[in-house]
């Protein structure tokens, strides 16, 4: 007999887990298990359920794990999303997400602190990507094409209660990234309007540039609502609609953004380079956790698994193709633009554009706002598809309400979902100045991308061998599991004592346990190869193991607020997990396979 997930579970729990029980008493329902090819269904019935102490229960329903086959099922049979989307949407759709704020504004913010090494900023938070876009890419090519990404990933490889925390730190980020967003482009297309001589200087600030109320507690602005609900409207039209609009605007900036890097190349003053990092590398690589989120594209082709037309194949191209894309022309905008001028004299607002106009070239700077706005509507478009996506799949698991999870049967798209992300953005935009939490972003794909590098490893260790081994009173699992832990720890140990400039002695030491955690991973475990043509993350389990450690160390590079942020929301999320979630999660359905993955890992008893 071959045990699933439920062997996590106390022995009482696996004993009245097999009692029938109705819908609504499948609170605490286990994964399901395959016995001699029957289908198993393991739910506590009422009276085991009401006798149960609280904390004990909240454990047991943590721990479940997803039975991603069943997932599979329910979007094939007429509730999923329509596939439209090849290989060239899902790469312009990963561009779409990422170049955007990246090169328009971000680019002077960081330029004032690290200057000309912005340029490394920007590798160093590629590279970083890299390693997490390998482990995107394999599980994006091995899991059934279902919405989820990150959240999904975590699901299987982990546990319900980790999978939750992981979609609340990650939707901060897009809830927040979305209305900043969309005030950053009503700014932008105030200026561009204002380029006409008769409508320059008469825009209200509160329609376009925001206008402060109260103290500066409220931060009024019109244009940026109408601007998400424009985007929602579009959204909810279907993803073929939203596709179109986001194949055009990207490749209308991609074409802008290399015209401004070849009409620069012509004004670089090579002295404007010296000193290259002004500031030190330390300012370097902080700035690299600030450019760490323009490269959350790769992220949003995994969400999109469920209407690609070939996912297995085409969401690996999509994923790593979008992101070198990505990393090509970051670099070359930024060694351009910190040619062009000092550094010091780089606005924070509008840094391209300023540039170019300091050197009389009126005509780039036209284009420079027309990209502008071409490359934010699109960052725009595609965070609002990711966050209805993401709350689709919380909605199919019962983790949220269940109308998250309606799909509608002739526009195909969640249109609930996608409604209620594009008001809450409205609301945020409207309302408040979310550019002042710029600095608390970051916290969410750091940690998100940390977990799915480890997912990696997780899910290609072998079942046998974490049943027949064991160390002490824990599993060959449980031991891997606190490994990554260890390797996670201290990487970011390593970055606060590189941050704070404690003696080289931490950072060596951590590093060395971090070693002695990576040997236990690689030599104690036994992996699953993952057989062509679908991809495999090359170097496991060492590649995510690196990926691990620098997003922990990039981690402790935040803000301390960023850190606060991320304790908070933690907290919040688990409260509302015990609350709502652990009661109407249901993680097995009826699929009578366990896993469609090499090894979700099980124990034995």
């Amino acid at each position: 007999m071959t045990q699933g997930p439920t062997s996590l579970l106390p022995v009482w729990a696996r004993t009245t887990a097999r009692r029938p029980s109705s819908r609504r008493q499948s609170l605490h329902a286990t994964t399901a298990e395959a016995m001699d090819g029957e289908e198993a269904h393991h739910r506590p019935s009422s009276s085991s359920s009401s006798g149960r102490p609280f904390l004990s229960g909240l454990c047991a329903a943590a721990l479940r794990r997803k039975p991603i086959s069943a997932r599979a099922s329910a979007a094939a049979s007429g509730e999923g999303l329509v596939r439209q989307l090849g290989v060239l949407e899902l790469v312009l759709l990963g561009i779409g997400a990422s170049i955007g704020a990246g090169i328009f504004v971000i680019t002077g913010t960081v330029a004032r602190d690290a200057g000309p090494g912005v340029t490394i900023s920007f590798a160093l938070a590629g590279a970083a990507c890299v390693l997490n876009a390998l482990c995107y890419a394999e599980l994006a090519s091995r899991f059934p094409a279902v919405v989820g990404g990150a959240y999904l990933y975590t699901y299987a490889a982990f546990n319900e209660l980790t999978a939750f925390l992981v979609f609340t730190q990650l939707m901060l980020d897009y809830h927040i990234g979305a209305a900043s967003i969309a005030r950053s482009l009503a700014s932008y297309f105030i200026q561009f309007l204002e380029l006409i001589p008769s409508v320059k200087g008469n825009v209200p600030s509160w329609i376009g540039h925001g206008e402060e109320f109260f103290g500066g507690v409220v931060s009024v602005n019109i244009l940026a609502p109408i601007l998400l609900l424009i985007l929602t409207v579009i959204l909810c039209r279907g993803v073929k609609e939203s596709s179109a609009v986001n194949t055009f605007m990207t490749t209308l900036k991609i074409i802008i953004v290399i015209v401004v890097v070849f009409a620069g190349v012509f004004e670089v003053d090579v002295s404007n380079w010296s000193p290259f990092m002004p500031n030190g590398f330390k300012a370097v690589v902080t700035g690299s956790t600030v450019v760490f989120f323009a490269y959350v594209g790769f992220d949003a082709v995994a969400n999109s698994a469920e209407e690609a037309k070939n996912p297995q194949r085409d969401l690996p191209i999509g994923i790593l193709g979008s992101l070198l894309a990505c990393v090509i022309l970051y670099v070359a905008v930024c060694l351009v633009i910190t040619g062009m001028l000092p550094y010091t004299l780089l606005g924070e607002d509008a840094p391209l554009a300023e540039a170019f106009s300091a050197k009389g070239l009126k005509f780039v700077t036209v284009l420079i706002s027309i990209g502008a706005v071409a490359g934010l509507t699109t960052t725009l478009l595609v965070g609002l598809y990711v966050q209805s996506r993401l709350y689709l799949g919380l909605g199919r698991d019962g983790l949220l309400p269940s109308i998250f999870s309606k799909v509608h049967p002739t526009l195909h798209t969640p249109l609930h979902s996608q409604i209620w992300v594009g008001c809450v953005a409205a609301v945020l935009a409207g309302l408040f100045n979310v550019h002042a939490l710029s600095h608390i972003l970051s916290v969410g794909t750091l940690t998100g991308y940390s977990v799915v590098s480890a997912c990696v490893i997780t899910l290609r260790w072998s079942d046998k061998a974490t049943n027949s081994r064991s160390l002490g009173k824990i599993s060959i699992w449980q031991e891997g599991v606190f490994c990554l832990v260890i390797v996670a720890l201290c990487g970011f140990i390593a970055g606060i004592s590189y941050r704070f400039s404690y003696s080289i002695a931490f950072i060596i030491i951590a590093f060395l346990i971090a070693t002695v955690g990576s040997f236990s991973l690689l030599y104690r475990q036994v992996y699953v190869p993952v057989d062509p043509p679908r991809f495999s993350c090359p170097g496991v389990p060492m590649v995510p193991i690196v990926s691990v450690f620098f997003n922990m160390f990039l981690f402790a590079q935040l803000h301390e607020e960023a850190w606060y942020r991320f304790v908070i929301l933690s907290l919040i999320a688990v409260g509302v997990y015990a609350g709502y979630g652990q009661y109407n999660a249901v993680p097995s359905t009826s699929d009578h396979s366990s896993v469609a993955y090499h090894g979700v890992p099980s124990e034995a008893p």
